[in-house]
């Protein structure tokens, strides 16, 4: 089993003005062979170094995991249930904390930003941002704007068409965002037109069915209240002979006939009664008044009634033709099944309908709007295709001249402009990084080129040259100084520290010159016990990191060896101070 302890002596080697830390903390449990890791880390450049087998790499797989790479079970140390991995990170780029806030999590912008993942040993994954549940494409998403690892086949960057057109427009100055609302705007307008297009068959197929109808209906021509005035006409229609019965019996009741008395005769025979008696009945009078009126009453209700008996009589020929017309009205309402009462609404719903249709697509007005919207993205897009044609010679020239120090001596960094097949959202072209490793070569795209050692290099020569330009607050190197030495390796280590300057820079080497260029050292060690194998990682300094400078030149430290890994450290501290 192997134990990784961290040795609390975090010290900057020097008192240079470095960047703010990015990857504050890293803390594993249960890793492969790691029982426990809690490692702080510094800004600057932190070289990484130790003999091999002591575990070295484990910290950039760790790291990779944590930022959204594959899990696996066999991460999970044997015996155990699950690892777990977490790491805080300080100065998060505004990028990463817009993307944070629109995904509903903490932003970091007040405390360290925490990231945590565990894998158990089935082999599923948790992931959590901030102390709150995450995916992990998630992860993958957010890693891109802290971390950026680089191996000698580890490439996460330079062959992303998204991440190198990125950098060529910070190289440049190249702000593309309004080229990309304007390319949405355009596509929006592109989609609403051909939309219309594609609907007009089926809208014309609409119309003709609503004027089918409308004109079906249109034939029976409903009013409205009519069916509830053909209902009422139809009724008096159809019982005619009974109101007449019935009227004659009430006029027979009031005027009287045949054998029995009606309540005209009646009442004018107590009318005339009680009038006889009024002068000495006062109380009469009042009655009188009563039977007067009930009289009057009567009279007008018989005249009534003889006037309407006058106007009536059956009428067969109008009754038919009712029965015709509201035959129409339910055969209609069956038809559209609707109760006779809604015929009229849904005549009037269609003829709205009909009128919607007819004033809802303007293909013209699309048209014309479609083709506004293209001619000022191709206006936008020309600009900044102009604009990245004159960055690109120029950020190629300043590669080129950083591959130079890298064992590439002859070699050439290129930037193809290639016309994209369609226009995108971020422009007509697409950007491809190319390099020629050596002189006479023709460039080809970076992931082409065989050599791991030299893709190594070329992107630490790309990074140095466009660190001030880079989201990633982070870059790792994991053995980028594999097969090269001398002064090669003296310029890698130079170069490192150059980028430490306003980036954290970690990374694992096997070099003794690029170690003696980091502002810090951290080193890892092993040794076996009462068969435990234990591992430390320890940051060193003094005495310590020039032993381990002198142990990577000679194999164990010597006279000879420790003078020339003092002579190193001073000489690489003297280059950052001169001027």
């Amino acid at each position: 089993m192997v134990i990784f302890r961290y040795v609390a002596q975090k010290t900057l080697l020097e008192s240079e003005a470095l960047n703010a830390v990015a990857l504050a903390t890293l803390s594993l449990r249960d890793f492969v062979i790691v029982a426990q890791l809690d490692l702080e880390l510094d800004g600057g450049f932190t070289a990484l170094t130790g003999e091999t087998g002591a575990g070295k790499s484990i910290l950039i797989d760790a790291l990779q995991l944590l930022l959204g790479a594959r899990g696996d079970a066999l991460w999970v140390r044997e015996g155990h249930q699950r690892c777990e991995i977490a790491a805080t990170f300080d100065a998060l780029p505004a990028a990463a904390q817009a993307w944070l806030r629109g995904e509903g999590f903490d932003d970091g912008s007040e405390e360290p930003l925490l990231l945590r993942r565990s894998i158990d040993a089935a082999g599923k994954s948790r992931a959590w941002i901030g102390g709150s549940p995450a995916t992990i494409g998630q992860l993958r998403t957010l890693g891109t704007w802290l971390v950026d690892i680089h191996g000698q086949h580890a490439w996460q960057s330079l062959t992303r068409p998204a991440t190198v057109r990125a950098l060529l427009d910070g190289w440049g100055g190249i702000d593309a965002a309004p080229l990309a609302a304007l390319w949405h705007e355009w596509q929006t307008a592109e989609k609403a037109l051909a939309a219309a297009r594609e609907a007009q068959e089926s809208l014309q197929e609409e119309r003709e069915r609503l004027l089918w109808q409308i004109k079906e209906l249109e034939a029976l021509a409903p009013q409205e209240d009519e069916w509830e005035e053909l209902s009422a006409s139809h009724a008096r229609l159809a019982n005619a002979q009974a109101l007449i019965d019935a009227a004659h019996s009430a006029c027979e009741a009031l005027e009287g006939g045949g054998h029995e008395g009606g309540a005209l005769p009646g009442l004018n025979a107590a009318l005339s009664a009680l009038q006889k008696h009024t002068e000495i009945e006062p109380q009469f009078v009042a009655l009188c008044e009563v039977l007067g009126g009930c009289i009057a009453q009567a009279q007008d209700a018989l005249h009534s009634l003889r006037g309407w008996l006058r106007r009536s009589a059956p009428d067969p020929q109008q009754l038919a033709q009712l029965d015709e017309r509201m035959g129409l009205w339910m055969q209609h309402a069956r038809r559209w099944r609707r109760t006779p009462q809604d015929l009229p609404a849904l005549l009037a719903g269609w003829r709205a309908e009909l009128a919607r249709l007819d004033d809802a697509v303007d293909v013209e007005a699309l048209a014309a709007a479609a083709e506004q919207a293209h001619a000022a993205y191709l206006r936008a897009a020309d600009r900044i295709s102009q604009q990245r044609a004159a960055a690109a010679p120029k950020l190629a020239a300043a590669v080129t001249a950083a591959m130079q120090q890298l064992g590439m001596a002859g070699g050439r960094f290129a930037i193809a402009l290639d016309a994209l097949p369609a226009p995108a959202a971020h422009g007509l072209e697409g950007v491809t990084f190319q390099v020629a490793g050596h002189e006479g070569a023709t460039p080809r795209a970076l992931e082409r080129v065989a050599s791991g050692g030299e893709l190594s290099r070329l992107a630490l020569a790309i990074a140095v040259t466009t660190s001030r330009l880079g989201e990633a607050p982070t870059l790792l190197f994991d053995e980028i100084d594999s097969g090269v030495g001398g002064a090669v390796a003296l310029a890698v280590g130079s170069l490192l520290r150059q980028l430490g300057a306003d980036r954290q820079v970690l990374c694992v080497t096997h070099l003794a010159q690029v170690a003696a260029s980091g502002h810090n050292h951290l080193r890892v060690s092993k040794k076996s016990a009462h068969g435990e194998t234990t591992s430390t990682v320890a940051a060193i300094t003094g005495r310590q990191r020039a032993e381990e400078i002198a142990r990577m030149l000679a194999g164990s430290p010597t006279d000879a060896s420790l003078a020339h890994a003092r002579e190193m450290l001073a000489a690489a501290a003297a280059a950052q101070e001169a001027p």
